[in-house]
């Protein structure tokens, strides 16, 4: 009897995911319908219920909006669970999405408005009235609620870019109200688990900070932990950390009677947590026993990664610095930034997030940023960051808009920055956190006030731009608060207080490519700043994906109706056609054009990263890019380098390959043709140089050829270079006065290729531009399959070679350019033996 009674003292969490009905709320008698499972999302359970056609098909995101104008209810039958005397019962909410009232046993207990916020009610006494009970939840529109406080506040000037400025007045994802990339589906539900707790005494907090010795040879876990208890009887917490099964060091403390416990637990010679390819993400186990008179209470855990991070911003040669050091080294944070994965949060498993963080590793990518219109992700994307050794940049969730800052809506912001702080802050992935998204830029771009040099808080509130509040004062409050070793940077783009273009100070959001004055591609990397932590373009997703959406076979040509649809960025077919016209020969064949969409996106994408990282070894001149961006929420034509499907596209490629650990780079000298009337240069110097990860010195041998592009023969020596010593985690330049004679020599590619220790580890290739000039007949291309390789040589040179993406195969390369002479081998993993090859496009193509 007294052991049964001890398990019961112990916590018990009791998931309330089973047995949900739903129906429209302002609707009395309308039809209860089953939930599969809560967590979940109204439009899910309305497919589920084949009341609602897929949106991500056609054009049925329209006949979907009428959800997100609608309120709905829940509802879930449950019995009593069994509560030992003297233990509190709690209803538990880790997420509603958004305006909710909760009943029970239809009294109300609580009232939500903020989706990042969890919840917790004691619902002691209510429980013990009867055996059964009740469950309602009630949300209202967020999309109709967010007009109306709106139009309560006529003081603030509601402006920002993408959706209706509703948002602003709601906590809550803002591109459910649509995107530039991203549909109109404005979300309802219980999109976080749901739970009863029956407790005597419980685990509130395990709080983990830690701090290395100068040295690095020994660590501090300080380790804090917060109880709710129910009584006066005596608690001690046990606190361990281990190593896998391995406990290295254990203490105990007693729990204050305000319910406050505290330990440091040291560690000798501990190993280091460090990014993807400067070392091992080696992790621990703080585990926290709450014990009682009876035994253990509670339990719970924290995993950490030892390390220390530094945003360094220091006066150079170039202005103010702006990188990233991990334990004392340097990290070039080439990476991606990241939107929500689906449309529909719920429908984001811990499997899928695994699925997309991990493409990132055999793409060199070192850096993830969690852009501020989404929401704070769920905590599989952030074990999985740990756990791959991909660094995290965290923006708060504000975005591209002047937000109000009444005081029910500041304390509200209060709350979620403090809860979802806590929640992350131990993961080591984890090294900025970003007050907001381009809100700066909407501040800057409508002539809100902003005198940077005003430090009076006061004075902001009162002006219209009141959001600065929350970047310059609530937001870092918070961090220093809770999270003192993260990072804090007030928005991004942000630069001190000076014009967010400017490229001296700050991270920037380089939209002059695509967006604003539709700069060439060939200049992105003159166009960058310190971080660049936006930038991109735009193309088709793969045909297999565009087939997942069209319906009908007469709407698959590129400028169809439903195609338009599927892109949300506006004026879209002008950027696109104007990418593409310049630079490339068109073709309206809808796989052609799929590929010439997608070769100006790899061909941009690598002269960014390119030659940012290549500024990297000029004093840290550029201290990472961040590609807008990884991920789709649903399928479209967007910004992208892998699709909603996960089907990579060929930028994905290109990226890898310029931010691999040891890189070749070779570039002639820009001429725009267009300012020229088409005119050619009579001659164009090129340079040539190489980057390195390494931390260590390491020998190089390097070569440049020169191929016709007509002929594919060399038309002149080859150069080469012998035992280079590339700068250690940095650049080294190799050739910077060579010259092209474009009246005596032919168009030719110039190809580099880099060997280390006798093995090739690097290419590049630089082309005459525009690509469009050049004729593309008879390349010869071979791919001879052999098992699991595709060996690919060419007769003459080859501009993006691009391979499938099949379902179930994973190339080492592809988007490939090939000169003759040197063949290269693409390894395919999941091809199975009878399966037909994989087949494969080039530019130019349609001319053999």
């Amino acid at each position: 009897m007294a052991s049964t009674e001890r398990r019961l003292r112990m916590l018990q969490s009791i998931e309330l995911s089973k047995g949900w009905v739903f129906r429209q709320g302002d609707i009395t008698d309308s039809e209860w319908m089953p939930v599969k499972r809560v967590p979940s999302t109204v439009h899910q359970d309305l497919i589920d219920n084949k009341k609602l056609a897929d949106p991500f098909i056609g054009f049925n995101e329209l006949k979907a909006e009428w959800v997100g104008k609608t309120a709905w209810s829940y509802k879930l039958d449950f019995p009593t669970p069994s509560v030992p005397e003297g233990s509190w019962v709690a209803l538990v909410f880790d997420g509603l999405d958004t305006f909710a009232k909760v009943k029970l046993d239809g009294l109300t207990i609580l009232h939500a408005d903020n989706m990042f916020l969890p919840y917790r009610v004691d619902v002691t006494k209510a429980i013990s009235r009867s055996e059964k009970h009740t469950l309602e939840v009630n949300f209202e529109s967020a999309f109709l609620k967010g007009a109306e406080i709106r139009a309560q506040h006529p003081e603030h000037i509601w402006a920002g870019f993408n959706g209706d400025m509703g948002r602003l007045a709601v906590r809550k994802a803002q591109c459910h109200w649509g995107w530039d990339w991203g549909p109109i589906l404005n979300c309802a539900g219980i999109w976080k688990p749901v739970r009863i707790e029956v407790y005597q005494s419980r685990i509130a907090e395990i709080r983990t900070d830690v701090s290395l010795s100068a040295g690095r040879k020994s660590a501090n876990v300080d380790v804090t932990i917060h109880v709710g208890r129910r009584g006066s009887q005596s608690l001690t917490a046990k606190i361990s950390i281990r190593r896998d099964s391995t406990v290295l060091r254990s203490t105990s403390s007693s729990v204050s009677n305000d319910g406050v416990a505290r330990a440091t637990l040291r560690l000798d010679n501990p190993d280091l947590w460090m990014p993807a390819g400067y070392g091992d993400q080696i992790l621990y186990e703080v585990d926290v026993f709450l014990t009682g008179e009876d035994g253990v209470l509670d339990s719970g855990s924290k995993r950490i990664g030892i390390r220390d991070v530094e945003l360094v911003q220091q006066p150079d040669k170039h202005g103010k610095s702006f990188f990233f050091r991990v334990n004392g080294v340097d990290i070039f944070c080439g990476g991606s930034c990241w939107i929500p994965a689906d449309s529909f949060l719920t429908n984001i498993s811990e499997q899928r997030y695994r699925a997309w963080l991990e493409l990132m590793i055999p793409a060199n990518q070192k850096m993830v940023r969690v852009w501020g219109g989404g929401i704070y992700e769920d905590d599989a994307f952030y074990n999985a960051c740990d756990e791959l050794g991909i660094l995290v940049w965290q923006d708060f969730m504000f975005g591209c808009g002047n937000y109000p800052a009444y005081p029910s809506i500041l304390e509200s912001v209060r709350q979620e920055a403090i809860a979802n702080v806590k929640r992350i802050r131990h993961h080591p992935s984890l090294v900025l956190l970003a007050g907001n998204n381009e809100d700066y830029q909407v501040q800057e771009s409508l002539g809100l006030e902003y005198n940077y040099e005003d430090k009076n808080e006061v004075n902001w509130l009162k002006s219209d731009f009141p959001a600065r509040y929350y970047y310059e004062s609530l937001l870092p409050k918070v961090v220093v608060e809770e999270a003192p070793s993260i990072p804090y940077h007030p928005g991004s783009p942000w630069g001190d207080g000076k014009r967010i273009s400017d490229p001296t100070v700050g991270d920037m959001h380089q939209w002059n490519v695509w967006h604003g004055t539709q700069e060439k591609y060939q200049i992105f990397d003159s166009l960058g700043g310190r971080f660049n932590s936006e930038f991109g373009m735009e193309a088709f997703p793969h045909i297999d994906t565009i087939r997942a959406f069209v319906e009908k076979e007469e709407d698959l040509f590129p400028q169809s109706h439903v195609m338009d649809f599927h892109n949300k960025a506006d004026g879209h077919e002008r950027r696109i056609a104007t990418y593409l016209v310049e630079n490339v020969r068109t073709n309206p064949e809808l796989e052609a054009y799929i590929h010439l969409t997608q070769l100006i996106q790899c061909e941009a994408l690598m002269y960014g990263y390119r030659g940012w990282r290549k500024q990297w070894g000029d004093d840290r001149r550029c201290g990472g890019a961040l590609v807008w961006q990884l991920n789709d929420c649903w399928p479209v034509t967007s910004w992208s380098i892998v699709d909603y499907y996960l089907r990579r596209k060929p930028s994905y490629y290109a990226m890898a390959r310029v931010l691999a650990p040891m890189a070749v780079g070779i570039r002639r000298q820009h001429f725009d043709w267009s300012v020229t009337h088409a005119r050619e240069p009579q001659t164009q110097t090129w340079e040539l140089w190489a980057v390195s990860s390494s931390l260590d010195p390491v020998a190089a041998d390097i070569e440049v050829r020169f191929v016709s592009v007509k002929s594919g023969k060399d038309i002149k020596q080859k150069i080469v270079k012998k035992g280079i010593h590339l700068v250690p985690n940095g650049t080294t330049s190799v050739v910077t006065d060579g010259e092209i004679d474009n009246i005596r020599e032919e168009p030719h590619v110039l190809a580099a290729r880099i060997w280390v220790d006798g093995n090739l580890v690097s290419r590049d290739t630089d082309w005459p531009q525009p690509l469009k000039y050049l004729p593309f007949p008879n390349r010869g291309v071979k791919v001879d399959v052999r098992g699991n390789e595709m060996h690919v040589s060419v007769e003459r040179p080859v501009k993006c070679l691009v391979f499938e993406e099949r379902e179930g195969c994973h190339l080492s390369d592809s988007a490939i350019d090939v000169v003759p002479g040197d063949p290269q081998v693409v390894f395919v993993r999941g091809l199975k033996q009878h399966d037909k090859p994989l087949k494969w496009t080039f530019l130019g193509a349609s001319e053999q």
